[in-house]
């Protein structure tokens, strides 16, 4: 019986001297949810400002266009050759290469003056009809610009469709092989 409570009694020592060693090695590296991760939040660096109202638009923040509406209007029937170099509305679609490989890069590039930020969906013209290609491109300073792959042989023609509002690009035809 003696030997049974000296043995309790060292295993209860031991325990106690281990769990001590741990906690001052636990304090001594950081671990823990003590006082000093209340100090480390005091010590931030952002300064965000009370809100405050603010008054009514004064007009836009942001002017986009480059030239004056008033003189793009001056020209009442622009000539042929000038509607279709000069064309502020629509998308223009081109693309770098006009023969390709099977499943080289086909870069495609355009202008869309009028659809800042707007998404252009890539369609193919397949059996008789436009299905959407699985690449899109984004408008941003009214240019866009992405590429396609593929390994379908022949002339492919493409084109872009803004997402929003349905608006066509011109066709532009690859020949693939």
């Amino acid at each position: 019986m003696t030997g049974l409570l000296a043995l309790a009694g060292v295993g209860v020592v031991v325990g106690v001297v281990i769990g001590l060693v741990a906690l001052v090695g636990i304090r001594m590296l950081g671990i823990g949810g003590d006082d000093e991760g209340g100090r480390a939040g005091a010590q931030q660096s952002m300064y965000i400002p009370d809100p405050v109202r603010t008054t009514g638009d004064s007009g836009p923040q942001i002017t986009l266009a480059t030239e004056d509406p008033e003189e793009s209007e001056e020209s009442d029937s622009p000539s042929p050759s000038e509607s279709e170099t000069t064309k502020d509305e629509g998308i223009t679609l081109q693309s770098a290469q006009s023969s390709v490989s099977g499943m080289e890069q086909i870069d495609l590039s355009g202008v869309y003056p009028d659809g800042e930020g707007a998404i252009l969906q890539v369609e193919r013209f397949v059996d008789g009809g436009w299905t959407d290609f699985p690449v899109t491109a984004s408008v941003s300073g009214g240019t866009f610009s992405t590429y396609v792959q593929t390994g379908q042989a022949g002339e492919n023609r493409f084109r872009v469709r803004d997402t929003s509002n349905g608006e066509l690009s011109n066709v532009v035809k690859v020949r693939v092989g």
